[in-house]
């Protein structure tokens, strides 16, 4: 009998049940890691097109040249006007306007004015292509605090962001050539941030969640069905899915339609 009889090959050894059960699961991990590097990578290479302007929302739905869900209601607003950071402006009649992008510190801004003037304030008017969520946010409960009414004109816009400091208006206002529409909400990795491509992907799900919690109990405490919100989700951040006047009263955003409205 050979000596070496009964013992495993070369080769038998190499290929033992453990070895492929390891080298299986190290190619999924490799496959895997490989696949969030991609995503990760096409994501920072999309941010670093517009890394100078990273505020700045996406504007999709009324620009000609942009992607929709679905056609909405004119948006009679220039574009451009629509991307400068936010302005409040008091109108009479007790009308406090904001136009432009929540744009980070546009809270403090309305806040300011609104403990400079808030006694002449009755609506806040909103045309807006939304922007940072954390502002829109305050804004809105800084309305709900006040009681002020909130109202979206006829050709104006309230996108994104936007409905959820809308929401706080104690009596909320629109038409149905109100131009009201929702999308997802994301967060791009920080600028220089050392992270690999799983621990960015993980965050960015983490910080997704959270962000959708913490809108669903924002508009739940304004009195708006969460369920809103799902149209958000399911349509990406480039396209907008805008709410039809029956969404907009059934799940309670718009508390007043004003059919003579257009």
């Amino acid at each position: 009998m050979s000596a070496t009889a009964g013992k495993p090959s070369f080769w038998q050894a190499a290929f033992s049940d453990g070895a492929i059960i390891r080298a299986a699961f190290y190619a999924m991990l490799a496959g895997t890691l490989t696949v969030l590097y991609v995503d990760y990578r096409e994501l920072t290479e999309a941010d670093a097109a517009t890394a100078a302007t990273r505020y700045e929302p996406v504007l999709p739905a009324f620009d000609p040249d942009g992607p929709a869900a679905a056609p909405g209601p004119a948006v009679t607003t220039d574009p451009d006007v629509l991307r400068e950071p936010l302005r409040v402006e008091l109108l009479p009649g007790g009308l406090l306007k904001l136009t432009g992008s929540f744009d980070p510190g546009a809270a403090d801004r309305f806040a300011a004015e609104v403990e400079a003037r808030g006694e002449y304030v009755e609506t806040v008017v909103f045309d807006s292509p939304g922007g940072s969520v954390t502002d829109a946010m305050s804004i809105g409960a800084l309305i709900a605090e006040k009681g002020f009414a909130t109202r979206v004109e006829a050709g104006g816009l309230c996108a994104s962001s936007c409905p959820l400091a809308y929401a706080g208006g104690r009596e909320r206002h629109a038409t149905p050539a109100s131009a009201i529409g929702v999308h997802q909400v994301y967060a791009a990795a920080q600028a220089g941030a050392l992270q690999t491509a799983a621990l960015a992907a993980g965050n960015a799900m983490a910080e997704a969640q959270k962000t959708t919690a913490t809108i669903s109990r924002h508009l739940d405490a304004m009195g708006v069905d969460p369920a809103v919100w799902l149209h958000a989700l399911e349509t990406p951040p480039d396209r907008l899915y805008y709410l039809s006047p029956d969404e907009l009263t059934g799940y309670r955003l718009v508390t007043e339609m004003d059919e003579s409205g257009g």
